[in-house]
């Protein structure tokens, strides 16, 4: 199926490795002009040769400098897909204030930097996509992690009142919401408990593979998604069930 992506450019953040690069890849390999973005330059260019990107842009997201290094390098956009977070596992009482203000300039703010760069243009040229990587602990979060899950809720309603604001304009905001994926820093893991027990508690009986959330991205992308609006796509083999 041809996802129409020809002639748009794309930027994903933080896809020098892991889901990012397996987003930025499906995107090039469907005709999309793709920007990646990583803070390690050599591996960031990597990348970008490997997949035969458009280009790259190397930055801190998390300061207005890098944002606008980083805008700046991408140039125009069409697409953007904030991949780019960090997770920390922390306890309640491990978690302190400065880790939650962290993770939220990390895994929130950094996003909307972006947002507030790049999505004016799509409105003005009439098209765009904006898609967030959410995930499943936004809406059922554990007792761990808990600044972590707290930034992706806000992923995904920042998604939503984006989503609002751009009514009518041609560009839509969404959210992809992965559940536990098999990158390359949880392999030594697959066979602890706690991974068991997330294989064994989605109907699919396995995690996730990269290129799988990649595809649901690429999908909200292109114009066959143009009704999709504020929506979460839910790629997590039915780890979170809801009839609603």
């Amino acid at each position: 199926m041809d996802l129409g992506l020809s002639g748009r450019r794309a930027l994903v953040t933080g896809s020098s490795s892991g889901l990012g690069e397996a987003i930025a890849r499906t995107l090039a390999a469907e005709g999309a002009a793709v920007v990646v973005h990583g803070r390690d330059e050599r591996r960031t260019a990597a990348v970008a040769g490997a997949i035969g990107a458009a280009g790259y842009a190397v930055g801190d997201l998390t300061s207005d400098a890098g944002a606008e290094r980083v805008a700046g390098a991408a140039g125009r956009v069409d697409i953007l897909v904030n991949n780019a977070g960090r997770y920390e596992s922390r306890t309640w009482s491990e978690a302190e204030p400065e880790q939650w203000v962290e993770a939220y300039e990390t895994n929130v703010v950094s996003a909307v930097r972006l947002i507030r760069r790049l999505v004016p243009p799509m409105r003005e040229r009439g098209w765009g996509r904006v898609v967030q990587i959410g995930g499943g602990l936004a809406s059922q979060p554990t007792a761990a992690a808990p600044q972590y899950n707290a930034t992706l809720a806000a992923r995904h309603n920042l998604a939503v009142s984006l989503a609002r604001e751009l009514k009518g304009s041609g560009v839509t905001s969404n959210v992809v919401s992965p559940g536990a994926v098999l990158v390359d820093w949880m392999r030594p893991y697959v066979d602890t408990p706690e991974i068991q027990a997330i294989v064994h508690g989605n109907d699919v009986g396995r995690l996730g593979r990269p290129e799988e959330i990649a595809a649901a991205v690429a999908y909200l992308c292109g114009p066959a998604a143009d009704y999709i609006s504020g929506a979460t796509l839910r790629v997590d083999g039915g780890t979170i069930i809801s009839a609603f």
